[in-house]
């Protein structure tokens, strides 16, 4: 019999569901509003209708677990949301518990990243690695590891934090976890953006402003400017990728892992963000350790969180 799960990925806006086989196909996905300033209990009752829905549309009989992914601090074993920053209320509370007590379907939840390399790990781009990075380049810097084969995931759930790998000791831009010189305040979206405002307060005529045409400049914008040439713009690319470089090459003489995978809204912009981490990487790590790595882009795209949630219960 076919093994079909439910993956979740719980978002600051939406929350989106599928049904996933053991395969990894997405037989149905749906999505509904987050909603975080109703209180968690509504977004909760959301979910728990969003569920009753795929499974009367689907009809699936034979889901054997349920798993979520939430941005934050998780407390994978015991079941419990500890912190969602950008999903205000979701303090404590124990999920697990609530999906298993309606649903009598064994449930688990993960952050994130860490769903994401396990989604990649089984059928994406870490599929026949036993040692790999997986990082998300987008508002800030997440990551997976693993390692023999096995998500690393810590005393408390926390390893992976290699946003926060400090490239300068003394000083250095204020990261969001409140601390300077971490590898996310330099090299992610806001940065990119800091950036392209630096330049054009020094005066320099851009593609990616006038791409802009008076609005907010956005990642996104510099990198279809970079995409298109815009020497300034490919600069900005350039030093991101320098910086997330020189904090992978210390990542790389520790783990020496086989691949980086990354992914992410920034990591969209493809070789010209890849390129200079990857020459940076060759650059900076050890010689044996960085020779043995590949840098490549994530394969999943946005559905690698509902395929790693899904695969929760087993791992």
């Amino acid at each position: 019999m076919v093994k079909n799960r439910i993956g979740i990925d719980v978002g600051g806006t939406n929350v989106k569901l599928a049904l996933v086989n053991d395969k990894g196909n997405i037989l149905y996905s749906n999505s509904v509003p987050t909603r975080a300033e109703m209180g968690y209990e509504y977004t909760v009752n959301n979910i728990k209708q969003a569920i009753k829905d795929l499974m009367a549309e689907t009809k699936a009989s034979n889901i054997e677990g349920i798993g979520f992914d939430f941005p934050g601090q998780i407390d994978y074993k015991n079941g419990i949301v500890r912190l969602a920053p950008n999903i205000p209320g979701w303090v404590n509370i124990p999920i697990v518990q609530i999906i298993e007590d309606e649903f009598k379907i064994p449930t688990r939840i993960d952050n994130d990243v860490h769903c994401a390399a396990l989604g990649e790990l089984n059928f994406g781009a870490g599929k026949g690695c036993e040692n790999f990075i997986c990082m998300t380049v987008g508002t800030g810097i997440g990551s997976g590891i693993v390692i023999n084969g096995k998500l690393v995931r810590g005393a408390s759930n926390a390893a992976g934090e290699l946003g926060h790998i400090k490239l300068q000791m003394h000083d250095g831009p204020l990261c969001g976890c409140g601390d300077y010189g971490c590898m996310e305040a330099f090299a992610s979206g806001p940065s990119i953006v800091a950036m392209a405002k630096e330049y054009l307060l020094s005066g320099k005529s851009t593609r990616f402003q006038e791409m802009a045409n008076g609005g907010e400049i956005t990642p996104y914008i510099v990198a279809q400017a970079a995409l298109e040439g815009d020497p300034v713009a490919k600069r900005i690319f350039t030093k991101m990728g320098e910086y997330i470089g020189f904090g992978l090459a210390s990542v790389v003489n520790l783990l020496n892992p086989e691949r980086i995978i990354i992914g992410g809204g920034v990591a969209d912009a493809g070789d010209i963000l890849l390129d200079p981490i990857r020459e940076t990487i060759k650059k900076r790590a050890m010689v044996v350790a960085g020779s043995a790595v590949e840098v490549v882009p994530a394969e999943l795209g946005n559905t690698a969180g509902v395929i790693g949630a899904s695969l929760l219960i087993e791992s």
